[in-house]
């Protein structure tokens, strides 16, 4: 209790904004302690690269008070929203930086932000912060889609990069993602570096809640049109898109921005390839933080491309594309002959860009064994199928873009060109100049490989069940279950390292879906069963939980793929489960049993009352 007061009254004294300020005092002086120690008994942590919470009050939240009203992209910043958790971060960064750039200051910050409340407010904050250190500021102008910050790091040769987005996440909350001078997001050692800046960087000095000075100061520049355009330059230059706009003729596309920032950047992005315009989803098309049509404004979330697919149905289009709001991930379906659409899944898409890029090398007599792909560990390993087939180098990596990123310019270093990365929540890496995600470039992308399959006379469905054919069939089942007890997070995860009926000590689970568990890697712990005598991993540990199983027979054809792991931005235990085999009805079946075992058995869903979607 002690600790929890010392807490309140440091923010009290930190925190100069009144309506923030009045939250927590009206909640102490109710006595709710509990709303008190969520909220203060922890600090936000740099999660995925970066900041990610809901817009409230105290020690663990985004701090701006959430504002239930319209968005007008030319509204000034909400001089309300003062928030005193951007400032202290981006004091820690600031400093952070100096200390480990070198000639940080004159190379600078790149800032952008999107459309959700405060962003615009919070990027100037941001931008204020790294300008009183004397450092230069490339402070976006206008609403960005979040891959133009890390190509802003790389074009500016900055020192480092903010967006200010909680990028597909509900729309009471916001974040704050890092890039680091690579214009990759942050990994260790800078993460836990940054963190402890921040620590040591609590008090905001006088001049951090104010910004006059970014519009008169020479430090502070906009370069934001020179950006899009030679971002542009760089995508049209993609070599697997060297062929269109040949075989868009006559094809029709309906795309959504799901009320986010990419409709401008993906109408430029058809022009610069010269295809015909698409049919936007009106409804969605125009930033707008209320998300009215969807409460999770996430492509893949069941119902969110109703208004698309109706859309498309009502003007005849044969395909639908959408991004999430900062555009840095896509979905994408397309109409069968039969009239049903098919949805592909990210591990589909993931899967068919690689493919795609593969042939446009082959076709070129390129030498495969010079370029690498990456996926992410839970994606599906069809891609390491393949490239074990072609005769490229297939690598895998932790989840994350931070860690597709990087791996990526570690391959490169090693002297292997990379075309492509992707995991399996729909986000796609292309090329030399971003390694990050990109929905605008995995819109083309698309676009192109429709083109592509288009010529031979066929779909993208049928095209993806010939690599099926080819390769074997890959289904997965993934989902999730929602779980706000971090605490009973952490014992579902101990039952599972010491599974009932069994030896003490680490003892996971034997079989799931009647086949016997080959290998167990916990990457939390630090374990594979499949490498003695140190049974040390061979990818890095997770910040968070993280467990892998492999099951099977050597007698059967099938095999199953499944990885449990805590989310690091929500209060969700994703699963991802794949299984192969030449039968894709019984795989299919296979799977969906096995999801219910995985609930009811191994989660112990009803007795910790998890939530389904």
């Amino acid at each position: 209790m002690q600790a929890l007061e010392n807490h309140v009254q440091e923010w009290l004294r930190l925190d100069q904004n009144s309506e923030t300020r009045s939250e927590i005092e009206r909640l102490w002086e109710a006595k709710d302690y509990t709303e008190l120690g969520k909220r203060m008994n922890t600090r936000i942590e740099f999660g995925t690269a970066g900041l990610r919470g809901r817009m409230e009050a105290g020690r663990a939240r985004m701090n701006g008070s959430y504002i239930p009203i319209r968005f007008r992209p030319n509204r000034p910043g909400l001089k309300h929203s003062k928030d005193l958790t951007i400032i202290q971060a981006s004091q820690g960064l600031c400093e952070y930086v100096i200390a480990n750039v070198t000639d940080a200051k004159s190379k600078g910050i790149v800032v952008g932000h999107d459309h959700r409340h405060h962003s615009k407010h919070w990027a100037a904050l941001t931008a204020n912060v790294f300008l009183q250190n004397g450092c230069k500021v490339y402070l976006y102008n206008g609403l960005v889609h979040t891959p133009l910050v890390p190509w802003g790091v790389k074009y500016f040769k900055a020192a480092c990069g903010v967006m200010i987005t909680a990028s597909h996440n509900p729309k009471d909350d916001n974040g704050y993602k890092v890039y680091w001078e690579n214009g990759v997001q942050i990994i260790s050692p800078h993460d836990t570096g940054i963190a402890k800046s921040i620590d040591e960087n609590l008090e905001p000095k006088p001049t951090s809640w104010t910004y006059g000075e970014l519009l008169t100061s020479e430090l502070c520049v906009d370069r934001t049109e020179e950006a899009k355009d030679m971002y542009f330059m760089a995508i049209g230059n993609y070599e697997h898109l060297r062929n269109l706009p040949v075989g868009t003729e006559g094809i029709s596309f309906v795309n959504t921005s799901m009320h986010g920032v990419s409709d401008p950047f993906v109408q430029r992005a058809f022009q610069t390839f010269g295809v015909a315009p698409y049919i936007p989803v009106e409804e969605q098309r125009l930033p707008d933080p209320e998300f009215p049509t969807v409460k999770f404004p996430n492509p893949e979330e069941k119902g969110a491309l109703d208004l698309a697919l109706a859309t498309a149905a009502k003007d005849g289009a044969e395909y639908v594309l959408a991004q999430d709001p900062d555009s840095d991930r896509f979905s994408a379906a397309e109409k069968q002959p039969s009239g049903d659409w098919h949805v592909f899944s990210g591990d589909q898409l993931g899967t068919l860009f690689a493919s795609y890029i593969v042939e446009q090398y082959k076709a070129r007599n390129a030498d495969l064994s010079t370029i690498a792909m990456v996926a992410s560990t839970v994606s599906s390993k069809m891609l390491e199928v393949i490239a074990k087939a072609e005769g490229f180098k297939f690598v895998e990596c932790l989840t994350g873009f931070k860690y597709i990123g990087n791996t990526a310019l570690d391959l490169v270093k090693a002297g292997y060109e990379v075309p492509f990365g992707y995991e399996e929540a729909i986000g796609f890496m292309f090329g030399n100049d971003i390694r990050d995600k990109d929905g605008v470039a995995a819109t083309m992308s698309f676009v192109g490989l429709v083109s592509s399959v288009r010529e031979r006379g066929t779909n993208v469905r049928e095209y993806l069940e010939t690599l099926y054919k080819r390769y074997g069939y890959f289904k997965s089942n993934n989902g999730y279950f929602i779980c706000y007890d971090s605490a009973k997070i952490d014992a579902i995860f101990h039952r599972l390292r010491n599974y009932p009926g069994q030896e003490k000590g680490r003892s996971y689970p034997l079989t799931i879906g009647g086949l016997p568990i080959t290998r167990v890697v916990d990457l939390t712990l630090g374990y594979d069963s499949q490498n003695p005598p140190t049974y040390e991993p061979s990818l890095p540990l997770s910040s968070g939980h993280m467990v892998q199983f492999r099951a099977g027979r050597d007698q059967d054809e099938a095999r199953l793929m499944l990885t449990i792991r805590t989310s690091g931005t929500e209060p969700k235990i994703k699963y991802y489960l794949e299984g192969t085999g030449s039968d894709e009805t019984k795989i299919v079946q296979f799977l969906s049993n096995v999801v219910e075992e995985l609930g009811r058995d191994w989660m112990e869903a009803e007795r910790n009352e998890l939530l389904k979607p």
